[in-house]
């Protein structure tokens, strides 16, 4: 029950052990295309290019920065916690010229902040996350694409946390790369990033289309643009992958293709509206079971993520202490934290297949019980009452 990876769903898992199949075997590539379709209703967009690079999450950013960033770009971005900061050192791996703007932890950064940052440093790209699980903050992108497109910026937006459980709206933000991982919300293993590529950001990535030395014929050039700087996550390279063309780049990660095609057709089968709705319910009721604990809740509470909530750790209590009993004595992970706030809060997940009501209601009657045992003095039952009421409420 922390911030991720959570427990898959047991569907998944299933899916995931089916036999293997050949990278172009007919049945195959039918996996690959309903994969794109079923994930354009998760993202929020009828993009073409809506499709999966095999890695964790991180290798989603790290293929949609290196396609459309080139050495010496310049680069915006939205700073609000630790993956903020992620984004700036794999900038920083590629060349790009790196602004940012910023909020402190714990807050998100205003859009008007944002508008004096894209004109006092005229971007190519504007790159934020959309909910960080450092801090638990869930950045607004109202307008943030509108901004992006008067300057004739791209915005790529990181949804690794918030895919599944909150809604990617990617068409409505006017976002052109979204990448998102299928170990928090989406109720899957690490190890498959889904991406959406806009149309915009899908002709500047092909202007900087290579062809692999081996698989050239008289039909297949390159084109004139800066090579991607890399290999494996050339997006370029990828998008034929996925095409009709099927021009062959990598070996399909056949059991992580099964995995999150089974997380989108489980999402899709909940309906969206219901998904949002259960993790909407999950982040009140930890809030409110770890409130009536009479823990403080980290973060402002207007912009928290539904699925992460962090709790600073009370005087006195050994927070590795109380993480320790919860794992042997209960079997319950929760997270711990990194950078300023390491060793002041835990972080408590509830999202994907643990999004659910009893998960909740038992991870706080846990808690309660090694904070009594810690000798933290609260009133029991309070959490668990309090958390049961908050899920009822409409």
């Amino acid at each position: 029950m922390g911030p991720g990876p959570i427990n898959a769903h047991p569907r998944v898992l299933r899916a995931m052990s089916a036999d293997l199949l050949g990278q172009f075997d007919p049945e195959m590539t039918r996996y690959m295309n309903e994969v794109m379709a079923l994930y354009r209703p998760i993202f929020g967009t009828d993009n073409r290019w809506t499709l999966l690079v095999d890695g964790t999450a991180r290798a989603g950013i790290e293929a949609a920065l290196v396609s459309i960033v080139t050495p010496g770009d310049t680069v915006l971005v939205v700073n609000f916690g630790r993956f903020g900061l992620l984004l700036k050192e794999i900038l920083g791996r590629i060349g790009a010229r790196i602004e940012t703007v910023d909020a402190p932890w714990g807050e998100v950064v205003p859009l008007d902040a944002i508008k004096q940052a894209i004109e006092r440093s005229q971007p190519k790209v504007l790159a934020t996350i959309h909910g960080d699980t450092s801090t638990t903050m869930a950045q607004p992108m109202d307008g943030i694409g509108a901004l992006c497109r008067d300057a004739d910026a791209l915005l790529y937006v990181d949804a690794t946390a918030t895919i599944g459980g909150m809604e990617i709206a990617a068409d409505a933000w006017g976002a052109d790369i979204v990448t998102g991982g299928l170990q928090k919300c989406l109720g899957g293993s690490s190890g498959s990033a889904p991406i959406t590529i806009s149309d915009r950001a899908a002709a500047l990535i092909n202007r900087r289309k290579h062809i692999e030395l081996g698989l050239r014929t008289g039909s297949l050039d390159d084109v004139d643009g800066m090579i991607i700087g890399s290999n494996y996550f050339d997006l370029g390279m990828i998008m034929d992958y996925w095409s009709e063309k099927r021009l062959n780049h990598h070996t399909e990660a056949t059991t992580m293709l099964y995995g999150a095609r089974e997380c989108a057709r489980i999402m899709l089968e909940e309906g969206l509206a219901a998904r949002f709705s259960r993790h909407r319910a999950a982040g009140r009721a930890m809030s409110a079971g770890l409130r009536a604990l009479g823990l403080a809740l980290f973060g402002d509470d207007r912009f928290r993520m539904t699925n992460v909530t962090a709790a600073y750790i009370p005087q006195g209590i050994e927070g590795e202490r109380v993480r320790q009993r919860m794992r042997e004595d209960f079997e319950i992970e929760i997270g711990t934290a990194f950078g300023p706030l390491a060793g002041k809060v835990w972080r408590f997940g509830a999202m994907g297949y643990n999004a659910r009501k009893h998960k909740i209601l038992i991870t706080l009657g846990a808690l309660e019980a090694v904070l009594r045992a810690e000798g933290y003095g609260c009133q029991p039952g309070l959490a668990v009452e309090a958390a049961l009421s908050a899920w009822n409420e409409a």
